[in-house]
């Protein structure tokens, strides 16, 4: 089904960043928009989750991901809801996760239209999903704690992001965290700037 740059951007983040945090992992393989064979001898048996994180699986690129030829399932899905996937990433695939055993389900809404809260987390508890509860952050940003990442999953200004609680940062892209030493560059560079011209002014 076609994206649009709503659920494009946030699922490009999602994998990307996480990837980059999982890659001295051998052991976690994340990935998106894969196909998700269940069913052994039955091709129609397949889901392609938007986002998801297996821990014991090895970390290399795939063509699709059967799970009887696999170490481990998926134990982590996030799917960025739109207009014409809400009722499918609610119901269907929620009840379908479930009876795979995937741990936690996160659903995600980028323009805040279709779903309220507009991140929601859910942990499986034997075989139903619970809600995740969220936390308000004093600068008003709203956190919700994923067990299986070891991370949290924030919302701020309607745009969600993951974040390193232990290092207390945010998790990036490569493109963000390039500009971001660029500006740290330049910065450096604008303050040796001030100091040089303080020097050659000398004391008053």
């Amino acid at each position: 089904m076609a994206e649009s740059d709503f659920q494009r951007g946030p699922l490009m983040y999602a994998v990307e960043a996480l990837r980059i945090y999982f890659r001295d992992r051998p052991d976690v393989y994340v990935s998106g928009n894969l196909f998700i064979y269940y069913e052994e001898g039955n091709p129609q048996a397949v889901v392609a989750p938007d986002v998801f994180a297996v821990f014991g699986a090895s970390n290399q690129d795939r063509m699709i991901y059967r799970l009887w030829e696999e170490p481990a399932a998926l134990q982590w899905v996030m799917e960025i809801t739109s207009r014409s996937t809400r009722g499918e990433d609610q119901r269907t695939k929620r009840a379908l996760y479930a009876q795979l055993g995937v741990q936690e389900y996160w659903q995600y809404d980028p323009t805040g239209d279709y779903l309220d809260p507009q991140l929601q987390g859910f942990r499986l508890e034997g075989t139903r999903y619970e809600s995740i509860t969220d936390e308000l952050l004093p600068d008003g940003v709203r956190a919700l704690h994923s067990e299986v990442l070891g991370l949290d999953i924030r919302l701020e200004g309607g745009r969600m992001y993951f974040y390193d609680v232990e290092r207390d940062e945010k998790l990036l892209t490569h493109e963000e965290a390039e500009q971001r030493r660029r500006e740290a560059e330049a910065q450096l560079a604008e303050l040796a700037a001030r100091l040089r011209a303080l020097e050659e002014r000398g004391p008053e």
